[in-house]
C-alpha cells in the first residue's frame, strides 16, 4: 500500500499551488490512498508526523516515509511513488 498525504492550510501560497498537481496525481494512480490535512483544523495529525512547516508531503510506501517539504516538482514526487 503506498499513502500520500499533504499537510497544507488555506492562506499557504506554495500549498495553493500544489493543490492541482495533488488532483493530477490522485487521477494518474487510482490505486494510491491519497490524503489532505489541513494543519489549522488537524494540528494533533500534523504534530504526530512532526510537520512543521507547510506544504510538507509525506509518501509512505511499504513502512518507509519519504518527505517533501515546500513545493517540488511533480517528477518528484511520481519518482516517490513508483
Amino acid at each position: 500500500m503506498i499513502k500520500v498525504t499533504r499537510y497544507t492550510a488555506a492562506w499557504c501560497g506554495p500549498c495553493k499551488q500544489l493543490a492541482p498537481l495533488f488532483e493530477q496525481l490522485k487521477t494518474e494512480y487510482p490505486n494510491v490512498i491519497f490524503e489532505t490535512i489541513d494543519v489549522d483544523m488537524n494540528k494533533d495529525a500534523a504534530i504526530e508526523d512532526g510537520v512543521s512547516s507547510i506544504p510538507t508531503v509525506i509518501i509512505e510506501r511499504e513502512g518507509a516515509k519519504a518527505r517533501f517539504v515546500g513545493l517540488q516538482p511533480k517528477s518528484v514526487y511520481v519518482k516517490a511513488i513508483n
